[in-house]
Parts: structure tokens; C-alpha cells; sequence
């Protein structure tokens, strides 16, 4: 076992590359395991990185990435199932299989990645799914550490992009009333604090939730990003019945836009829990939406 060694799955992902990059400048030694490894760009001469290719539904590949490690990242994530792949084989299964892997290879240090609102008896399957595989994961590893981040922002992101392009519509539609609150938290933030808990002086807490410091509406959320932006566009409510019927629709459209998934997650509040671990227990101060939109989007005049 090589002291300072962590293996990340799911290292050339948005959240996986920030857990890398963190790594690399705590000065630990990082293995990027994934289906299609790649060096990231920000990579210099020398940083200690090295690819494993790897496939959470395949044992003998996992074990191969996991040689000599002395912790483990779980950030394998599937937001959209399709005709090969499932919620099942990736976050209850597929979990279940690494930290089984880990337990056999030694490893006592495992950081498994779920979200905040998980629980089993949610309507959707994402999150149901994401329950099972926090459960699975601790009947292996008992003492394994669930990081469940709110919705995650940062440069080249999927959610202020996204939401920057509704902006440019006549007439932005809004789930609901709008009135869904989030805990937006930006992307390093919780890299950081993933690869202090994958280090050797991590607290005993075994659950953290991470949100940013604060709490907006749906609405507050596209509001601020119009301001951002110097676009003026008003805001429609849109009934949660019709949004379902889109995502029933939307299974038939290249991409699949919008889930039922989606639609179901946008009807709860994404609120980081203050009774378990958090930010103040790792020495983190969280960056705002609003302070960090400047590096995040640039303002247009449009």
C-alpha cells in the first residue's frame, strides 16, 4: 500500500476533476480511475497523477485501480438512465461493489458522493437509488464517509450554464412558482473537503451534508443570474403537471432535456441538514452564488 495514494473514480467528471485537482495540491498522490481516463488540462510537469481504466460494474478492473491505494473516492454518478445502464448498477450495485472491493484491498478510508435528500421513500428513483447505495456501502464498510452535496455550481457547470441559457428565452418558465429552495455550493468547495476527509487526519464524523452559505429560491436564483447577466426577462409560473407531462415527452427527444427525475427533485427543498457534518466541522468557509458569478459566467449585455 503506497501511504497518500487515493484512487477517484469518476475523476473526469465536474465534481471528479475538482476532487483531483485538490489532491494534487494537498500534495497527495491521485489515481483517476473511469471508463475513458484522461489526464486533466490544469495537469503540470510532475504533479502525481496517474490513469486507471475502470468500470464500477466490472470487479476485476476495480481491483486493478485500487492496487496499493490507501483511500478511495466514489464519484461515479448517473443522472439519466438508459437501455445499458440503470440507477441500480451504478449507485446501489455498483457502490456496494468498489467498497467491497476497498474492504478486500484493505482499505479503511472510503468517501462515498450521494446528494442531500436522500432517502428511501422519495418518489424518484434517482434518489431511492441513491439510499440503497449509501446503505450498501456501509454493510461493506461500516465506517465509510457519505458526502451529500447540495446542487453544485462552478465554471463550465451544468446548472448556471443551463439556467444562462434560459435566460436568453422571451419568457423563462419557472417550476412552480419558483418558490423551491436551494443550497447552491460551488464545485470546489466540496472537492476540498472531500480530500481533506480522504486524508489521514479526517474528523470522526461518517455524514456530511454540503451546502453554500446561501439558502435562495428558484426564482431568487434566476433573478440574480438576469442581474448577472443585465437581462431582463420575466418570470412564468409553470404548474409541476405540465412539467411532468414535458419529461414524459422528453424521453423521446435526443439528450432527454428533462427527467421525471428532474421535475420530481425541483418539488423539495435542497437544504443542507445543520444536525450532521458540515463546512465548520472541516474549516471551510463556503463561497456564495453571487460572489463567485463573475468567474463562473461572464456578464453579457444581452
Amino acid at each position: 500500500m503506497r501511504e497518500g495514494l487515493v484512487t477517484v473514480f469518476g475523476g473526469t467528471g465536474f465534481l471528479g476533476d475538482a476532487i483531483v485537482r485538490e489532491l494534487v495540491e494537498a500534495g497527495r498522490e491521485v489515481r483517476i480511475a473511469a471508463r475513458h481516463p484522461a489526464l486533466p488540462a490544469w495537469l503540470e510537469d510532475g504533479d502525481p497523477v496517474e490513469l486507471a481504466t475502470a468500470d464500477i460494474r466490472d470487479e476485476e478492473s476495480l481491483a486493478a485501480a485500487l492496487e496499493d491505494a490507501s483511500a478511495v473516492v466514489n464519484a461515479v454518478s448517473l443522472y439519466v438512465e438508459t437501455r445499458d445502464t440503470s440507477f441500480e448498477a451504478i449507485h446501489v450495485t455498483g457502490a456496494w461493489r468498489l467498497a467491497s472491493q476497498a474492504r478486500a484491498a484493505g482499505i479503511e478510508r472510503l468517501v462515498q458522493v450521494s446528494g442531500i435528500g436522500t432517502r428511501h421513500d422519495s418518489a424518484s428513483a434517482y434518489v431511492r437509488a441513491r439510499a440503497r447505495g449509501e446503505e450498501a456501502v456501509l454493510d461493506a464498510i461500516p465506517k465509510a464517509i457519505i458526502v451529500r452535496p447540495s446542487v453544485l455550481f462552478g465554471p463550465g457547470d451544468a446548472f448556471l450554464s443551463g439556467l444562462e441559457g434560459l435566460t436568453r428565452l422571451p419568457l423563462i418558465p419557472l417550476f412552480g412558482r419558483g418558490t423551491t429552495r436551494l443550497q447552491p455550493v460551488h464545485v470546489v468547495d466540496v472537492a476540498r473537503a472531500i480530500a481533506v476527509l480522504a486524508g489521514r487526519s479526517a474528523p470522526g464524523r461518517r455524514l456530511f451534508e454540503l451546502g453554500g452559505p446561501d439558502v435562495l429560491s428558484y426564482r431568487e436564483i434566476l433573478e440574480t443570474l438576469l442581474g448577472h447577466l443585465h437581462r431582463e426577462r420575466p418570470l412564468v409560473p409553470i404548474p409541476f403537471l405540465a412539467w411532468r407531462l414535458v419529461a414524459a415527452l422528453a424521453v423521446w427527444l435526443p439528450g432527454q432535456p428533462l427527467t421525471r427525475d428532474q421535475v420530481i427533485l425541483m418539488q423539495t427543498d435542497n437544504i443542507a441538514d445543520e444536525n450532521v457534518g458540515g463546512f465548520r466541522y472541516l474549516d471551510i468557509i463556503p463561497r456564495s452564488l453571487r460572489e463567485s458569478l463573475p468567474a463562473c459566467l461572464p456578464p453579457h449585455d444581452t
